[in-house]
């Protein structure tokens, strides 16, 4: 099996949930993570607390200049790009009246197209070496129309489309991308969740920790270059719903 001792990660989302999971896992494996969030205070406090391994970067991706910026300020920091993970997101539930078009504005700018512009940034710089991986945090949501949050589903159905049409385009230049679709994960993303949602899922088993998804994240990323794991979808157990 492939390690990743000496191979440089890019994690956005980084400071928290699937991210900062994400950072501690590729840690454990020898890499060395460019944690990207918007909070510079807790990049500051979990580089003193994670090591020299980690390399902090400070990117607003809702801000377009920021987010613009976030490449090519890296690039300045490390010499190369092995790993791209898309993380960051948002959420927001409930039927679409529930919502305001400054929310549904918010989540398509974070969970679609921050995505596809740093994917863009970086797809250069990894054709130019002939290797890359780049993968995306999805959703189960992206693959079932979840009728109780289609703002937030309809924003997964396009980043899945997105992925797998940016696999095959990227299968030439030796570049793998593929895309985890979690249920739900304990993460600040459930804070939009009804109170009585959140304690009936717990209670039921129904959410899985972000830990789990890192795990499963270091697999994809370990397989053979031969091999892509094109999406892995994990969920509770007891996530009976789709």
């Amino acid at each position: 099996m492939p390690d990743l001792a000496g191979k440089i990660a890019v994690v956005t989302g980084a400071a928290s949930g699937i991210g900062l999971a994400t950072t501690k896992a590729l840690l454990a494996e020898g890499a060395r993570v460019v944690m990207v969030d918007w909070n510079e205070n807790k990049l500051s406090e979990l580089v003193g607390e994670l090591g020299k391994a980690v390399i902090p970067q400070v990117t607003n991706l809702l801000d377009a200049d920021s987010c613009n910026r976030m490449v090519p300020e890296i690039l300045e920091k490390v010499d190369h790009i092995d790993i791209l993970h898309c993380n960051a997101g948002v959420y927001v539930g409930g039927d679409l009246t529930d919502t305001t078009p400054e929310a549904i504005d918010r989540m398509l700018n974070l969970n679609v197209n921050a995505v596809m512009k740093n994917v863009h940034a970086v797809v250069p710089h990894m054709i130019e070496r002939k290797t890359g991986d780049i993968l995306v945090t999805c959703s189960v949501a992206g693959h079932f129309p979840t009728y109780w949050e289609p703002v937030y589903s309809g924003s997964k159905w396009a980043i899945n489309s997105f992925v797998q049409g940016m696999r095959r385009q990227l299968i030439p230049h030796g570049i793998r991308v593929g895309e985890i679709s979690p249920g739900p994960v304990v993460s600040a993303l459930l804070a939009d969740w009804p109170e009585e949602n959140l304690r009936k899922a717990k209670e039921a088993g129904g959410l899985i920790d972000p830990e789990e998804v890192a795990e499963a994240i270091v697999f994809m990323l370990t397989r053979k270059r031969n091999v892509t794991i094109r999406d892995i979808v994990i969920l509770p157990s007891n996530f009976d719903r789709v």
